[in-house]
């Protein structure tokens, strides 16, 4: 087996499609599906089911994806550490964020260290908290900036940035703004606008108001801050999100309402990074501007900040 078939095969599973995946491969679509064919007569197992339309994974090739994504990233891990012990520092960076995180600037963070670093190449994926640690997992993801609501997944780690309480949002004219506290249980029947099922502050916010016995309808969902804000300011309903999201310009105009009697949900921001020593030299580096924890030291505090702080490099600086 060669390392050439499994790339070959992760681009096709990745893309769901062989024109795409030779594309992106910048080889012959020929090419890519005998190699395809060779991987599958070698472990005697049909990898896909291919169609007119679309290109799905068999059994079989969903137990190869896992394992053949964290192979590559061993081999790249390898390679950037041999440059690295050169005193070389390439390859590239894999970073996930989820949309509006605290407790760091991303951009500024990753403009810092691409001035340092120049020759490695930055590659930058918004996505869900939860699909966001599964990635850093499997191998598709160095590290990922999430706001997990409950254990991380196997082989992953979180170092603790910050943490903030979540608050409810709502039109001026909205019959819960008149006050600035209103109770969890005021909230039943309200048509909410919440984000998808991946996000980590929706997942807290199901539990929040599983543990307050109140019974939520999501009327609205969304995948980015900005139409959740734009859907309340609207009056289409009302949200409750981390208390950050209220202090947005496009929040100017909301009214950000306490809630009391009820679970006190803390939303909590994290570095998610592999187990043990698979962190690449790259996102070692990167980490090392956030000056958390090194590799194998047994501190588990990193950057502390307030609802509304974000940690854009060393904090001396």
């Amino acid at each position: 087996m060669e390392l050439r078939h499994l790339e070959y095969f992760v681009a096709v599973a990745e893309e769901r499609h062989f024109t795409r995946a030779a594309e992106r491969l910048l080889v012959s679509q020929s090419g890519l599906s005998a190699s395809v064919r060779a991987l599958e007569r070698e472990l005697g197992a049909r990898l896909f089911v291919r169609t007119t339309r679309s290109v799905e994974l068999t059994g079989p090739g969903r137990a190869l994806l896992a394992e053949a994504t964290r192979t590559l990233a061993s081999v790249r891990a390898a390679k950037e550490a041999v440059a690295a012990a050169q005193g070389l520092l390439r390859g590239t960076l894999s970073v996930g964020t989820e949309q509006c995180i605290a407790g760091v600037h991303v951009p500024e963070l990753l403009a810092g260290f691409r001035a340092e670093h120049p020759q490695v190449e930055i590659r930058l994926r918004q996505a869900g908290s939860r699909l966001l640690a599964e990635d850093v997992g499997a191998g598709r993801l160095d590290l990922a900036f999430v706001a997990l609501c409950g254990p991380p997944p196997q082989g992953v780690r979180l170092t603790r940035l910050t943490g903030e309480p979540l608050v409810l949002l709502c039109h001026p004219g909205h019959a819960l703004a008149a006050g600035e506290r209103t109770r969890w249980s005021e909230l039943k029947g309200e048509p909410l606008v919440g984000f998808q099922p991946d996000w980590g502050v929706r997942e807290l916010t199901d539990r929040a108001f599983a543990a307050a016995g109140v019974e939520r309808q999501v009327a609205l969902e969304v995948n980015d801050v900005h139409s959740l804000l734009e859907l309340v300011e609207q009056g289409l309903g009302v949200a409750v999100v981390p208390r950050h999201f209220a202090r947005k310009p496009e929040a100017a105009g909301l009214a950000a309402v306490t809630l009391t009697h009820g679970p006190r949900p803390v939303w909590e921001v994290s570095v998610a990074r592999p187990s043990g020593d698979a962190a690449s030299p790259a996102a070692r580096k990167l980490c090392s501007l956030l000056e958390l924890p090194r590799d194998g030291d047994e501190a588990t505090e990193a950057v502390e900040a307030d609802g509304a702080g974000t940690a854009t490099g060393r904090r001396a600086r």
